[in-house]
């Protein structure tokens, strides 16, 4: 049965998650937004609302399918040391592929509006907590296993890498250097070792 909106919803938001990451919600327009979905200003605002209702829409989007296998490894209940290896080696890796001068919407959106935007902060808030369960749970196996010391604080170093994979996706953003991101990333996973 054809759709007879005449669009995608779900097409129409992933274009837009990509305009956001290329340019940050201060710096996309509406005419950017209506010419990227590839829907008229009027459907547009019928079907989302303002701009920020747009934004918001993306980073629920953003969260459910692409989060969900980014994060995919590190959410898995048998996560453990290994698994934050890998994770954070993926991240690094970004820096050498198309996503140089992406980086991660949610990370991104963290650093430009989550402090000016209650709306945009609630999606961060989850975000972050969602990276922190995770890594606290690939912790507590790791420990279980004898990969990580007893002596360890998880719910510090389950913070820590939360936060860790927000700079490293700030990095990404900002073009840094390659050596410095993998160095970056090498140094965040040491932390298991101590």
């Amino acid at each position: 049965m054809p759709n007879p909106k005449g669009y995608n919803r779900e097409e129409v938001l992933d274009r837009a998650i990509e305009l956001f990451r290329r340019k940050g919600y201060a710096g996309t327009s509406t005419a950017e937004l209506v010419e990227e979905m590839r829907v008229n200003r009027k459907s547009m605002y019928a079907e989302f609302g303002s701009k920020q209702e747009i934004f918001e829409a993306a980073l629920e989007r953003y969260s459910e399918v692409h989060l969900a296998r980014v994060l995919a490894p590190i959410e898995n209940p048998q996560a453990n040391a290994d698994t934050i290896r890998q994770t954070f080696s993926g991240y690094a890796s970004a820096i050498d592929g198309p996503f140089n001068g992406l980086g991660c919407l949610m990370a991104n959106t963290a650093v430009e509006r989550a402090a000016l935007d209650p709306g945009s902060a609630r999606f961060v808030d989850a975000y972050l907590e969602r990276l922190n369960r995770s890594f606290l749970n690939a912790l507590k196996n790791a420990r279980d296993t004898g990969d990580v010391s007893d002596q360890s604080n998880l719910d510090d170093l389950s913070a820590f890498f939360a936060m860790s994979v927000v700079g490293v996706s700030a990095l990404i953003r900002a073009k840094a250097p390659s050596e410095r991101v993998h160095a970056a990333s090498r140094g965040v996973v040491a932390q298991l070792q101590g």
